[in-house]
């Protein structure tokens, strides 16, 4: 039998070697007490129990002296070039070589900078009862307090990747880790519809989730190689699958890269590398700024991203238009089949409905337009650009007409004039005299001309006043300009008034119009300015205003007529509202819907209608709903133009909306009375007895869910138009609102 003494001098070494082992390796660590410390210069880490993950210091780039603290791959199959950053602290906040990453006797993890000597992220988590930290198996790093609850985790603060398991909700962002300042802006979110959205910035989205429907959800990846959302009982309700679903990979992450794609990536054993087997956006082409300063995007065969420049490129690389205002030659329009063209700084581009030979024309007659694109899948647009920094893409499959403005050459009315040397003068022959009689002869036949010309053209409207004493003439806009005894004969003196204020009227050409009488003094600069931003609105939901007449203290607006006239007729009429019949007042509102988005964010400035109601929605010849008297805000704020509110207007559709659906216009219970028989289950109670065969449950929902967000009594809660547009259309699902007033203290 060994004697226990010389069992402890064999067991010597061996302990010797573990301690050795233990000081020279990386801790393993599943359980990381208070007051741990990670360094740049020690190159030391905290692996997960299984050895698959790690949290320590990397170089950032190639730059020296810049470092994060992370978490990445560590599994002993995946070589080190490929063990991918799945986390970092700060969102790639970079330090120096000799700073620290630790977990504090407070509980509260701490990244301290060398450079700056100072701290530069904490997990905000002192004095909490945190008592250690983990690094799990699945990725997950977390700070936890005595009866094993989760205070903080990395899990919930993502950068640019989300694990499996991990779960991605409302507002949370991803950001690809780049400097470039085109890469930098993308970002994956999920608003509060529980939709995920690509973004660039923070205004242009190139990609959406597929509309679920259920609400209040979260997105996760699963092991299995599916990207979802799943409701509150983890049941998915929208998926995506990667290539190789459900087969037996044993690493995946699903990832925003630096060129704005968001793609799942497996690790291949065979091959020994990450491969992507989705990503959202098919033809890369359609990431916006793809190209960034570079140009236009062009598919290749194999499905990569080419860029080229079309244009002019500068010194260094970048592609620009090179359009200048003060063309002294004129300018003239470059067109571009089957491309789609947008600006880059800024993004916002201007878009109006028009065809394909207006659309060139209204860039080429605007100094400040660039480009221009004309599309045409589904209704004839035209954006209108003013930046000299463009991207696109361009593919044959697609109908898109850009125009490029571009200076012309000096010599391009009559390039002949260059051709041929001017011929020599005779040597015996006066050079000055020959100018001087020339240019006396040239002189005397212009004045000739030009008398001519002048009694030609007066000749001319002497004879067409004679035949139409009511002649009227557009403006730069297209808009008819009329003086007051035109506007009176149109109107046969006011004879046939619509409404207050409003009179039918006929032009010349026999079109109905309807009259808008002002009636209030308004400086003629500013009202001319204001006509000139309602001419420019084009859309098929808004009334069109035809011509103004502004003379000596007169001032109206000249619109298209409708027959039918206002809704709030028909409301008002027990037999005339049978003909609104349920389909049509879900469409009224979709309608509306679409002319307030168009004139909150499709005009070139922000629009607020000011007064919508059911009087100034009215009914055309096809029983389409337009809206009209939008033009009052633009007049009345026209010395400060952006003061109007979209939120008053998203309240006025609330209520619009409730007054469609119910036949009720007394708006001062009719909220709290709907909302009270929806929040009861009894929907079907609210709607207007006198429709015929009754109403749509599942619109009905969405249009009673939509107009209480509309009418919440913090303005900061109600939805864009944008967003209305969408649920109304059944392409957003919408979370049941709470009470959309203001609650008594008693009832809390």
């Amino acid at each position: 039998m060994i004697r226990r003494e010389y069992l402890c001098l064999l067991m010597l070494p061996l302990l010797l070697c573990v301690f050795i082992g233990f000081l020279l390796h990386p801790v393993v660590a599943a359980v990381i007490p208070l007051g741990s410390k990670l360094s740049v210069l020690d190159n030391d880490y905290w692996v997960s129990s299984n050895g698959d993950f790690v949290i320590g210091f990397f170089n950032t780039s190639d730059e020296p002296n810049q470092y994060s603290v992370g978490i990445r791959f560590n599994s002993k199959s995946i070589p080190y070039s490929q063990q991918k950053v799945v986390w970092v602290a700060g969102a790639h906040v970079a330090v120096g070589n000799v700073s620290y990453f630790q977990l504090t006797l407070d509980g509260e993890l701490v990244l301290f900078d060398s450079l700056q000597g100072a701290t530069t992220w904490t997990s905000g988590t002192g004095n909490r009862s945190v008592v250690s930290a983990s690094l799990h198996d699945n990725g997950n790093f977390a700070l936890i307090d005595r009866e094993q609850n989760i205070i903080w985790q990395s899990f919930d603060t993502p950068s640019d990747t989300l694990l499996p398991g991990q779960t991605f909700s409302a507002y949370q962002i991803l950001r690809p880790a780049s400097k470039n300042p085109i890469s930098s802006y993308y970002s994956l979110y999920m608003n509060a519809s529980s939709y995920l959205q690509l973004r660039w910035k923070s205004n242009i989205t190139y990609w959406v989730s597929e509309s679920p429907s259920a609400s209040n959800l979260t997105a996760s990846l699963t092991t299995s190689g599916a990207l979802q959302l799943v409701d509150q009982s983890f049941k998915p309700v929208w998926s995506v699958f990667g290539e190789d679903h459900n087969d037996t990979v044993n690493y995946r992450f699903l990832k925003l890269d630096a060129d704005g794609n968001l793609r799942l990536y497996s690790w291949i054993e065979a091959s020994q590398s990450w491969r992507s087997v989705w990503q959202a956006v098919e033809n890369q082409c359609k990431v916006f700024a793809t190209c960034g300063e570079r140009g236009i995007c062009v598919l290749t065969a194999s499905g990569s991203a080419d860029c080229s420049c079309p244009f002019e490129k500068t010194e260094n690389d970048k592609c620009f238009v090179p359009y200048e205002q003060d063309c002294k030659s004129g300018s003239t329009m470059q067109t571009y089949k089957n491309m789609y063209l947008y600006g880059i700084y800024p993004p916002d581009d201007s878009v109006v409905i028009s065809s394909l030979q207006r659309c060139q024309q209204l860039c080429l007659n605007d100094l400040d337009c660039t480009v221009a694109t004309f599309t045409n899948d589904g209704s004839p647009q035209c954006s209108i650009k003013k930046t000299e920094y463009l991207s696109g893409y361009a593919d044959p499959s697609i109908s898109s007409v850009s125009f490029v403005k571009k200076c012309s050459g000096p010599f391009a009315v009559n390039p002949d004039l260059m051709k041929s040397p001017p011929p020599k003068l005779p040597p015996s022959l006066c050079v000055r005299c020959l100018i001087g009689a020339s240019s006396g002869t040239f002189l005397i036949v212009a004045i000739l001309q030009l008398g001519f010309v002048f009694y030609i053209c007066k000749r001319k409207n002497s004879n067409r006043k004679e035949a139409n004493p009511a002649f009227t003439y557009p403006d730069s806009k297209g808009l008819v300009v009329l003086s007051f005894s035109e506007i009176k004969s149109l109107t046969e003196d006011f004879k046939n008034q619509i409404r207050s204020n409003m009179f039918k009227g006929m032009l010349p050409n026999n079109c109905l119009i309807a009259v808008k009488d002002l009636n209030a003094s308004i400086e003629e600069r500013k009202f001319r300015s204001a006509v000139v931003k309602m001419g420019n609105i084009h859309h098929k939901n808004i009334v069109k205003l035809e011509g103004y007449c502004c003379e000596l203290n007169h001032r109206f607006l000249v619109y298209e007529y409708a027959k039918n006239g206002s809704v709030d007729k028909y409301i008002d009429d027990s037999t005339l509202c049978r003909k609104l019949i349920w389909s049509k007042r879900i469409e009224i509102c979709s309608s509306v819907a679409k002319a307030i988005s168009y004139l909150h964010s499709g005009c070139r400035e922000f629009v607020s209608h000011g007064n919508l109601k059911c009087e100034n929605v009215i009914l055309d010849e096809n029983f389409e709903a337009k809206v009209t008297d939008f033009g009052f805000t633009i007049i009345n704020s026209e010395a400060s133009y952006c003061s109007a509110s979209a939120e008053k207007d998203v309240a006025d559709f609330g209520n619009l909306v409730l007054t469609l659906l119910t036949g009720c216009r007394d708006h001062e219970e009719l909220c709290e009375w709907t909302y009270k028989e929806w929040i009861e289950g009894r929907a079907s109670n609210v709607v207007d007895k006198r429709i015929d065969g009754g109403a749509d449950s599942e619109e009905l929902e969405r249009a009673l869910r939509i107009a209480f967000w509309c009418l919440q009594t913090e303005e900061l809660r109600r939805p864009s138009m944008c967003e209305v547009v969408r649920v109304l259309d059944g392409t957003l699902s919408v979370d049941p609102p709470p009470p959309p007033f203001a609650l008594e203290e008693n009832d809390t």
